[in-house]
């Protein structure tokens, strides 16, 4: 089987891609694949640390107000279908996978104008615009939410998941909360407002601090390499100290197996953050990012609130005290952290991988 991948922009794109590659290996051991993704986004950096063959192509996105930059975006995206068509050629794929980015337009579209199968996936219970505008012409779409369904044709369209869900589920940790001094004996709160952090919930959990002290809980908040130093200088002017229970990092390297060790996730609700906490079934208090395209963060929480999956704050109504609350119910109350917890190992979708795995294999021609 060879299969060309592209999805970009976000981690959010890239990684159920590679997710998807690495059950596929398992699966078909001379499997081929080649990764075309952008030159501003994030996979640039995540897609070769793989060993995955990797090419680029100039993209833009298109300016929501009149500009004469939706004119480049446009000379842009035709060249690339026209260089991503020549890819296609050269490679020979069985189908060609999109998991959103501009730079998935590009490369499905040429795809489709050489008749070859396409398959896209949509991580969010919103479309993105890319997948809503390669959807017609798609070969089958896959979706990781419901909700989703709404967007694209009903009849090529299947509830998959996200194949991270696969990888995280199936993931072993030896992680320790020692090695940050703290106990394994003890139940944590693990707040991690992205890989970059996150200001809202830094400065709710600054504000939380003195309360947090006083808990018989563990804390840790995860600030962001750029935003830590920001943050202990803010502790530092507001006379606040934090409790040995209490530790503020910059970043973790494996975030899905510091996750198996936590009791309760405060976390964004994107795709790969919903993907990976219900696959392990883990209690979340939900603060969706307002600043995304469609507001598909609050729609995502939403899914997991209605299944009784996880607690949500909106970004305006969090603070100090909504932040402790909402940890409080959940890590003072051990009935109700059950139940959230079966609630989302009920929403997960733990064989997501072997389901987007045989989506795949329904359209290859043979």
């Amino acid at each position: 089987m060879k299969v060309m991948l592209s999805g970009g922009g976000t981690g959010g794109h890239i990684y159920p891609a590679l997710a998807l590659a690495d059950i596929i290996k398992e699966k078909e051991d001379d499997a081929e694949f080649l990764y075309v993704g952008s030159f501003r986004g994030v996979e640039k950096n995540i897609v070769p640390k793989t060993g995955m063959p990797f090419k680029q192509l100039h993209v833009q996105g298109f300016k929501r107000s009149l500009s004469m930059d939706n004119v480049k975006t446009v000379w842009l995206f035709l060249k690339a279908v026209k260089q991503a068509k020549k890819m296609i050629r050269d490679f020979q794929p069985d189908v060609v996978v999109g998991t959103g980015g501009y730079v998935s337009g590009a490369v499905l579209k040429a795809a489709q104008k050489l008749h070859v199968p396409t398959v896209i996936h949509e991580q969010n219970s919103v479309a993105g615009v890319t997948n809503k505008f390669l959807a017609k012409n798609a070969t089958k779409i896959g979706i990781a939410f419901p909700d989703a369904q709404a967007f694209f044709p009903k009849e090529k369209t299947e509830l998959i998941g996200n194949p991270r869900a696969q990888e995280v589920a199936k993931m072993q940790s030896d992680f320790s909360w020692t090695t940050y001094g703290l106990s394994d004996d003890k139940k944590t709160l693990l707040i991690f407002g992205g890989s970059q952090g996150a200001p809202a919930i830094n400065l709710a959990t600054l504000a939380a601090i003195p309360a947090f002290n006083e808990r018989d809980y563990q804390v840790v908040l995860v600030a962001g390499p750029k935003r830590i130093d920001h943050f202990m200088d803010l502790l530092k002017e507001q006379g606040k100290t934090l409790s040995d229970h209490v530790k503020v990092l910059p970043y973790i390297e494996n975030m899905p197996a510091v996750m198996q060790k936590a009791t309760v996730l405060v976390s964004r609700a994107g795709a790969t953050s919903i993907a990976e906490l219900t696959a392990l079934g883990l209690p979340a208090i939900l603060v969706p990012s307002p600043f995304v395209t469609g507001d598909h963060q609050s729609k995502n929480a939403k899914s997991l609130v209605d299944a009784g999956a996880a607690l949500a704050i909106k970004e305006p109504d969090l603070d100090g005290n909504s932040l402790v609350k909402a940890a409080d119910a959940l890590l003072q109350n051990d009935a109700q952290a059950a139940a959230m917890k079966g609630q989302s190992k009920q929403v997960g979708i733990t064989d997501a991988g072997d389901r987007f795995y045989a989506l795949i294999k329904s359209v290859i021609k043979n």
